[in-house]
């Protein structure tokens, strides 16, 4: 079955839209693949997509994906040993009961946790402590619940480790880890101390200058749980650096920290297997090939015209806010998909398709999966409000873009 230029853009289109809203509503608690694999064999046997191209963007992203699944599992078993809720409890401590300080700490705790375990982690397994700290210490929660979900965002700028749409970039930049890691950096540093202004001054009446009471007793370092997650980092950069997929190092740290619950028999297989969350797996999956079928007609054209092709500090500027366009419009995880090819083997310009696509959801809730996720999980005291939350977005992304692209430029003049 042959479906002609124009309907079959249209056809690619609502399939992404309709994939992409029911990720974001989960209706019934479906998973998220429960439309995007049907939509993304629909275009295959409506030969909008190739039989051969849709493998070729499956072996492409197979890896990356594989990745995540390894990851998700290994930030389990994380906040399982008790990661999370002592670097959590230890934050609190540090702060002396000062809601500004625990601000800082906080920016602190969910970029590094955002760099080292993706983006998930802050979310998903960060969110929940830091809340826990801000009501035992009875302070304003939501400069710190919004941190969380800034911090997932703009925070995973550092390593191709750090975000799913890092991975994307990472396989085509054709940079190495500790290169992709050199470059990014400085705009990394730039992006987490610029959401801790703007977080401070825009909650300014909620952070008193004055303590308050802080009862918290700090836990027992989970001191093997931490050298394995240290231990791990260190297998990304190897394993990177010799060309081999990270993958194999977080798998390696997932064993790692079975080893001492398979001595008392408390493992769950099926659990695990939930935890790698294969449903979003598959969606990843079916959403390449969805979004080829998008990019290989109109929208592609578009965006090719549209991106810049030289390294300049204004085309890199243009890429950045032309990503984080996109990325407002139909999701990060598609306009990296979309944005990608289009920049492969210019390390330059795919990383500031990066910026954009990971600073720029923080303006809007559905420019990110993860901000989406955030906002589902929170607690009803601490569901943000609609207005506050893109008004902050509006007043704070646009200049995290300017910063880092222009930090981004001058790093790649000094280092390329």
């Amino acid at each position: 079955m042959y479906v002609p230029g124009a309907l079959a853009e249209t056809l690619a289109v609502a399939i992404l839209i309709i994939s992409l809203l029911v990720a974001v509503i989960r209706p019934l608690g479906l998973s998220e693949a429960v439309i995007a694999v049907p939509g993304a064999v629909l275009v295959v046997l409506t030969g909008i997509v190739s039989w051969h191209a849709a493998l070729d963007r499956l072996e492409a992203i197979g890896p990356t994906v594989g990745f995540l699944a390894a990851i998700l599992v290994f930030g389990h078993l994380c906040a399982e040993a008790g990661v999370f809720d002592y670097l959590g409890t230890r934050a609190a401590l540090a702060s002396g009961g000062r809601p500004r300080r625990l601000l800082a700490l906080v920016v602190v705790l969910a970029a590094s946790v955002t760099a080292v375990l993706t983006l998930d982690a802050t979310v998903v397994l960060l969110t929940p402590v830091v809340l826990t700290t801000v009501q035992r210490m009875r302070i304003a929660n939501r400069p710190h619940a919004y941190a969380c979900t800034h911090l997932a965002n703009s925070g995973s700028l550092l390593l191709p480790v750090s975000n799913l749409t890092n991975l994307l970039a990472f396989a085509a930049s054709g940079l190495s880890f500790g290169h992709f890691a050199a470059l990014m950096v400085l705009p990394w540093v730039l992006a987490c101390t610029i959401e801790w202004v703007g977080l401070r001054t825009f909650f300014a009446r909620d952070l008193p200058a004055e303590p308050v009471d802080n009862d918290a007793d700090l836990p027992a370092a989970p001191r093997y749980a931490l050298g394995v997650l240290a231990l791990t980092v260190v297998g990304f950069v190897v394993t990177s650096s010799v060309d081999v997929n990270p993958a194999w190092a977080a798998l390696g740290g997932c064993l790692l920290l079975l080893v001492p619950r398979l001595r008392h028999g408390g493992v769950s297989v099926r659990r695990l297997v939930g935890e790698a969350s294969p449903g979003f797996c598959l969606f990843v999956l079916a959403l390449a090939v969805i979004v080829e079928g998008v990019t290989k007609h109109g929208l592609g054209n578009v965006l090719r015209h549209l991106m810049p092709d030289t390294t300049t500090v204004g085309a890199l500027l243009l890429a950045a806010f032309l990503a984080a366009a996109v990325a407002n419009l139909l999701n990060n995880l598609p306009a990296t998909l979309a944005l990608i090819p289009i920049v492969t083997g210019q390390p330059a310009l795919v990383l500031a398709v990066l910026i954009g696509v990971n600073v720029g959801p923080n303006a809007t809730y559905p420019g990110s999966l993860a901000t989406l996720l955030w906002r589902r999980l929170l607690p009803a005291d601490a569901k943000p409000n609609a207005a506050q939350f893109h008004l902050l977005g509006i007043l704070t992304v646009p200049v995290i873009l300017a910063v880092t692209t222009v930090a981004l430029w001058g790093g790649y003049q000094l280092i390329g």
